[in-house]
């Protein structure tokens, strides 16, 4: 009876130790979402770029195209809500900035 208790600790033990990885990457992937102040659209940075944070506010800009946002531009991070444009800060998955490209 010991022996099967043992056993079924040290095979639980081990699906516990092998899920360790996915758990601490998802954690930490949230974790450095809610760690980045959001982009203040007033900044130097974003102002030099026409960000909005809803991308319906750019529809005077002459790049602009309707369904262009944030989500669907290749600087785009879902995972950290982040931009390759703004290091350091989540952006609006909403918003819009003049360098939008198109992810591919």
């Amino acid at each position: 009876m010991a022996d099967q208790n043992r056993r079924r600790f040290m095979r639980q033990g081990a699906l516990g130790l092998a899920a360790l990885p996915l758990g601490a990457g998802v954690l930490s992937r949230t974790a450095l979402a809610q760690s980045l102040p959001r982009l203040d659209p007033s900044s130097s940075n974003a102002r030099a770029l026409n960000y909005v944070e809803k991308a319906s506010d750019a529809s005077d800009h002459p790049a602009y195209e309707p369904g262009q946002t944030c989500a669907n531009c290749m600087f785009y991070t879902a995972d950290t809500q982040g931009c390759q444009l703004f290091p350091q800060h989540s952006v609006a998955s909403g918003g819009w900035c003049q360098s939008w490209t198109e992810a591919g």
